[in-house]
């Protein structure tokens, strides 16, 4: 039996339809092409972690060369929670820059007088993923927004601002600069817990003390209260957005891979 087809053979569905929606979107998007840099804001949650597997996995598999870097920034609740990304990370050999801030902290103090604790805390981690970027002189940076995320996100710009915007999978900054870039962007929710499960990620709580408890968890628990009420409102509400926000074809340039792709889904 052959190398490729044990490979095959270890590979789950769930696995499989991450690391290949990944792939489709990267060509449908031009997401990256040869010599990119890619930093990948890894904040510990399942969605995260995941994106950055499957990056590692695709490296192995796209026809030309791009590196990694996974970025890390602590919001100091809890200053060694990511210690278990650190191993990770030295075991697979790749590189990362993990640091503690004072993020949530200040989000929750009387700093913060206006907007909600989750989006100071997301702007000020934002700003220092930015700053991260440019000193290591990374092209792009990896978000972990998944399918779920565009839909709640959709909703909330239609209900809270009256605008219909989603997320883009591939956003320019800084005059091109810098490319922000969603490549889990069409993969469901349930798919990448299950396929966390199955690598054995070393996924960790969120200590935060506002988890669970903000606007976008309403509209995330809205959308589950509507696709329980028939099982057809999931795949066309995610079909529909993904048709909208995603090109339906390869975009110009986008870089392509001669013959059928080999299957590293199923490595740990």
């Amino acid at each position: 039996m052959s190398f490729l087809r044990v490979r095959e053979e270890k590979s789950t569905f769930a696995q499989k339809v991450c690391v290949g929606r990944v792939g489709k979107l990267m060509r449908q998007t031009a997401m990256i092409g040869p010599g990119a840099r890619v930093g990948v804001a890894v904040s510990g949650g399942v969605d995260s972690f995941v994106l950055l597997n499957v990056l590692r996995l695709r490296q192995r598999i796209v026809p030309f060369r791009f590196d990694l870097l996974a970025l890390h920034v602590n919001p100091g609740f809890d200053p060694a929670s990511h210690a278990p990304l650190a191993d990770w990370c030295a075991g697979k050999g790749l590189a990362l820059h993990a640091e503690t801030t004072d993020h949530g902290p200040r989000a929750h103090s009387p700093e913060n007088r206006k907007a909600s604790a989750c989006f100071y805390c997301a702007m000020l981690r934002r700003t220092r993923l930015f700053q991260l970027c440019e000193a290591y002189g990374l092209t792009h940076l990896a978000m972990g927004h998944n399918a779920d995320d565009l839909a709640a996100t959709f909703f909330m710009n239609v209900f809270q601002t009256g605008r219909v915007q989603g997320l883009s999978p591939r956003e320019p900054f800084f005059q091109g600069r810098l490319v922000m870039i969603r490549p889990i962007l069409t993969v469901e929710k349930d798919h990448i817990k299950r396929a966390a499960r199955q690598w054995g990620l070393p996924i960790w709580s969120n200590p935060c003390p506002s988890a669970g408890a903000t606007r976008r968890s309403d509209f995330e628990d809205w959308l589950k209260e509507m696709y329980a009420r028939d099982k057809r409102y999931r795949a066309n509400v995610f079909g529909a957005l993904t048709r909208w926000q995603v090109p339906e074809g390869p975009a110009d340039g986008a870089p392509r891979a001669a013959g059928r792709e080999p299957d590293h889904s199923g490595e740990a």
